[in-house]
């Protein structure tokens, strides 16, 4: 399923995050731990949120810690309702694999969204996610920590929806691959298989030691 098509799906479906009983916590403490591998953000320090959906609350946490705050995500529905609840923060309709991103970045996060890409193209964008990082610079992302590559689709959440991933030792692989550094891997919901990883490009000091 192309990721645009995704986007349509979860037009559809908003209604789960607006909902009061949708939980503001999901995945905080885990952006708490990732910062604690960036720092304090410069003056001029800048984070993307990919796939940052209609909540803002990462965009919040971000924002209190001093990033400037850009988001894409494929459902425009999303945006839109992001768009009334935060006015300082940049945002982008669009396949964030063929995206061209404008910059590089202190700081991405890519939660509950990789998992939507399709399989043949994962890889690729977790590349593409660290090389857009700047020095030091930290990427989290969530995905299905699966032993091997697979990809389905089901309608537990009402349309139908594409799943995949390339397991977790592909994306561990690719993460090296890229020049970075794997900080973290955590089994969060054990004992389902929503995984998360930190991972952070080096820094020229990193470089020389």
């Amino acid at each position: 399923m192309h990721p645009l098509k995704t986007g349509e799906a979860y037009d559809t479906i908003t209604d789960r995050w607006t909902s009061s009983r949708f939980n503001r916590n999901n995945g905080i403490e885990q952006h708490k731990r990732a910062l604690t591998f960036y720092g304090e953000a410069t003056e001029h320090a800048v984070a993307l949120d990919v796939g940052c959906g209609c909540t803002g609350r990462f965009f919040e946490l971000l924002g209190e810690k001093g990033f400037t705050l850009e988001g894409i995500d494929a459902s425009k529905k999303m945006l839109k309702l992001l768009e009334a609840r935060n006015q300082e923060c940049t945002l982008y309709h669009g396949d964030i694999c063929t995206f061209t991103l404008p910059h590089k970045y202190d700081f991405i996060t890519a939660w509950d969204s990789i998992w939507h890409v399709p399989l043949s193209q994962q890889g690729a964008l977790i590349t593409k996610l660290c090389h857009a990082l700047k020095p030091g610079g930290v990427l989290i992302f969530t995905f299905g920590g699966t032993e091997k590559a697979g990809e389905h689709t089901n309608r537990t959440m009402g349309p139908e929806v594409y799943y995949a991933s390339i397991g977790i030792n592909g994306f561990i692989q690719t993460i090296l691959d890229a020049d970075c550094y794997c900080r973290h891997v955590e089994y969060d919901q054990h004992p389902e298989l929503h995984t998360y990883i930190i991972a952070q490009r080096p820094t020229p000091t990193d470089c020389d030691d």
